[in-house]
């Protein structure tokens, strides 16, 4: 367990930057941006959340829709191989939900040159963006605006970049990050392999296949002839980890880390901020307050450590 944890940056040093954090993640789950933030946190030390928003107003980091569809920070510079691998088998989902929200092909396909004409002005909030499609007759209502906003990012128009107040605003690709190269697939697939090792080592084909959302060959493809970098860390205190972290995400099995506290740590597709002693989930906590819901009883020594924990959560998440 010790290996992952140093992999992850969760035990041994920490990071000093943001991205040194997704350097060695690739990819830090952000669906809730506050996620992305407690990802940072856990990893690293002396930051605070006004270095994400810094990294993410100095186009350094953004956020967008890669592996398994899902919203997650990343190195702006990664962007392009992350996009090219993980994003091509996400367009038939986002075509289905958009039908099942109301949305016709033609209908989706004319929302493309309105986000686009919208961001040509510059970074614009998701609110923004759905006020002018409304405008133009695009159904917006329920889930729409969300899978509108999806196929932009799969066409490659826009991701998300700079925090517009507690908001966070998308922005034109080309504009934001500059003329996008074309990455080739065996690069693309060489550089998902050793980054994917460096931070999640040891890890089988099918743990990379189900993290980066991609078939199972291009997955061994990726892996051929790499061994995972080692790292010489000790076990970490108490650690308080946020909903959707990495550590639970990265690998095709939970089970090491919840040793059977599954049901109670995932719920309909919610994975809940987690305490974590020497590696194992030992609670859940809630983000608003540091309660915690231990699984057994904890000892006055990890109860404390924890506490300290939380107040440092306050201190990384203080604007």
């Amino acid at each position: 367990m010790i290996t992952r944890l140093a992999a992850q940056l969760l035990a041994g040093p920490k990071a000093t930057t943001v991205l040194e954090v997704l350097d060695r993640c690739v990819a830090v789950q952000s669906q809730e941006l506050r996620a992305g933030h407690l990802g940072v946190r856990a990893r690293s030390t002396g930051l605070t959340v006004a270095d994400v928003d810094a990294a993410l107003a100095d186009r350094s980091a953004i956020v967008t829709w890669v592996n398994r569809g899902t919203l997650h920070l990343v190195r702006s510079e990664d962007y392009p191989w992350l996009h090219t691998l993980t994003t091509p088998q996400l367009a038939t989902a986002n075509a289905t939900r958009l039908h099942q929200e109301g949305v016709s092909p033609a209908q989706a396909d004319s929302a493309l040159p309105v986000i686009r004409r919208v961001l040509s002005d510059g970074p614009a909030t998701r609110t923004q963006l759905r006020d002018a499609l409304q405008r133009k007759g695009i159904p917006v209502a329920g889930q729409a605006v969300v899978h509108l906003l999806l196929k932009a990012t799969l066409a490659g128009i826009c991701v998300r970049g700079p925090m517009a107040g507690r908001e966070q605003a998308f922005v034109l690709v080309d504009d934001w990050l500059g003329p996008q190269q074309t990455i080739g697939r065996a690069k693309a697939l060489s550089e998902l392999g050793t980054r994917y090792l460096a931070g999640h080592g040891p890890s089988t084909d099918r743990d990379l296949a189900k993290w980066a959302g991609i078939g199972l060959r291009d997955a061994r493809a990726a892996l051929e002839g790499l061994s995972p970098p080692t790292y010489d860390a000790a076990m970490p205190g108490p650690t308080l980890l946020g909903p959707w972290d990495e550590l639970l995400l990265g690998w095709e099995s939970r089970a090491d880390v919840l040793q059977g506290s599954t049901s109670v740590v995932t719920v309909n597709g919610i994975f809940k901020p987690i305490a974590l002693v020497r590696g194992r989930a030992v609670a859940t906590w809630t983000v608003s307050t540091g309660a915690l819901e231990p699984f057994a009883p904890l000892s006055a020594t990890v109860t404390k450590a924890l506490a300290k924990e939380w107040a440092d959560v306050q201190r990384f998440l203080a604007r």
